[in-house]
């Protein structure tokens, strides 16, 4: 008698760490588990957790990790990237110790920026989490010269056109003001080079310091400057949908 294909659901969210093999069990019985867009309703349901799209109350659930998925909090000053002929400072620098495996860093922050780059092994993720056809949105925290007023603010939310071509932020606000300076979030699904500084200084408000505080789901939150941590299942399931894998 051979073996049924796939594995019993409640295993794979056990595994998944979602709860226990009974509560999983619970959660199915409730309604609450979907395979494929379709509500489970029984026990013992068997699944292919690398192919199916398995959701917990709308939360995607990704499959078993055979890649790194990494957020890292780049210092001011390092390049964007594994080496550097020149001897600079480089994200390598800032991963932990293991076995050797080639990350590639999806997307990159110039030197002088500092804040969230992810770090992957999964070239197909990275590919997609890079490409503009996604519009994965990006949040930058602005530290800039002057006092920014309403009007200004009102031009930035309206769009600008820059030398290569128009931009628009998905959303602007300000979070505070001195007599010399002003603090601002902005996020935007693109990722042109240097835009958000370009983007500020064309309405005079050169940036002092900049920082990415967020790639789609994921947040920088308490994570030190120069340190990593893997992503989380809900970062890593929100951001699978995002990207369509």
């Amino acid at each position: 008698m051979t073996e049924p294909e796939g594995i019993r659901l409640q295993k794979v969210l056990a595994a998944a760490g979602v709860a226990s093999r009974r509560a999983s069990e619970i959660l199915i019985s409730e309604g609450r588990v979907e395979v494929n867009g379709t509500v489970v309703s029984e026990q013992g349901r068997r699944v292919d957790p690398e192919r199916d799209t398995i959701r917990v109350d709308g939360a995607r659930i990704p499959p078993p990790r055979r890649h790194r998925y990494l957020a890292l909090n780049k210092p001011r000053g390092v390049v964007s990237t594994m080496e550097d002929p020149e001897g600079r400072r480089t994200l390598a620098d800032y991963l932990p110790p293991r076995k050797p495996e080639r990350l590639f860093h999806v997307g990159r922050l110039d030197v002088d920026t500092e804040g969230l780059i992810l770090l992957t092994n999964d070239g197909e993720f990275a590919h997609r989490l890079a490409h503009p056809r996604f519009e994965v949105p990006k949040t930058y925290v602005a530290e800039v010269a002057g006092v920014v007023d309403r009007r200004t603010l009102q031009r930035l939310e309206k769009g600008l056109r820059l030398d290569d071509g128009p931009v628009r932020p998905d959303r602007i606000k300000l979070l505070s003001r001195g007599e010399s300076r002003s603090l601002l979030t902005i996020t935007l699904h693109e990722g042109r080079n240097r835009v958000v500084r370009r983007m500020l200084e064309s309405v005079g408000h050169p940036v002092d310091r900049l920082a990415r505080t967020g790639i789609g789901p994921v947040r920088l939150g308490q994570l030190a400057s120069g340190t990593t941590r893997d992503l989380s299942r809900d970062e890593l399931g929100a951001l699978l949908d995002l990207v369509g894998m």
